[in-house]
């Protein structure tokens, strides 16, 4: 069993942590939809409020293969800023550099993405970057690396995200709300969790 496969029947959802896998028929939760581990078929465990913040806090953390401290960093940030904290945070965090070459399609999963960061092939605003936690503001633009064999044409980005398939490019507009990022999180949750 893949280990990302584990995190997700954990969760009891599909995270998308590996990419097409999640959508065939090879998928660990479409196989296997119940919690991994000897007692995971029969486990009828009633979570406290307290296990379902948690939950909510691990499923954030996997979905975008965030540290703990990393995690905790953001809510700090968001905690100070005037606006809801629960949308500020998500923000945050789908402002990084790794999480927006995943949502323009270069990497098939958020794990390639921060690959693909780390190894040098991106640029923003003409720099190198190979720090996948940097954080990227509207206006700036992401350039992939002609030695990436990646077609820009076919990619599918982000509505937030302006495609330039001739510079092999992407422009960050704005950042997104929570009606446009498509995920299965209750991040008020979390924010209730840090907040205790």
């Amino acid at each position: 069993m893949i280990k990302a496969c584990k995190k997700c029947r954990r969760e009891g959802d599909k995270l998308m942590l590996k990419g097409e896998r999640c959508f065939g028929a090879k998928c660990a939760m479409t196989r296997r939809p119940y919690h991994p581990g000897q007692q995971g078929p029969n486990s009828r465990t009633k979570l406290s409020e307290y296990g379902r913040q948690l939950r909510e806090k691990q499923k954030l953390k996997r979905i975008y293969g965030l540290s703990e401290a990393s995690l905790r960093r953001f809510f700090d940030m968001a905690d100070k800023s005037s606006a809801s904290t629960s949308d500020i945070l998500l923000q945050l965090i789908e402002s990084r550099v790794d999480n927006l070459v995943y949502r323009a399609g270069v990497g098939a999963s958020r794990s390639d993405s921060r690959q693909i960061v780390s190894h040098g092939h991106v640029k923003v605003d003409g720099v190198k970057l190979d720090v996948p936690s940097a954080q990227v503001k509207p206006g700036q633009i992401i350039e992939i690396d002609n030695k990436l064999k990646i077609d820009i044409k076919k990619t599918k980005s982000s509505p937030w995200l302006k495609k330039d398939e001739k510079k092999r490019s992407f422009e960050l507009l704005h950042l997104p709300n929570k009606e446009e990022i498509d995920l299965n999180i209750n991040e008020k949750l979390v924010v209730e969790f840090y907040s205790r």
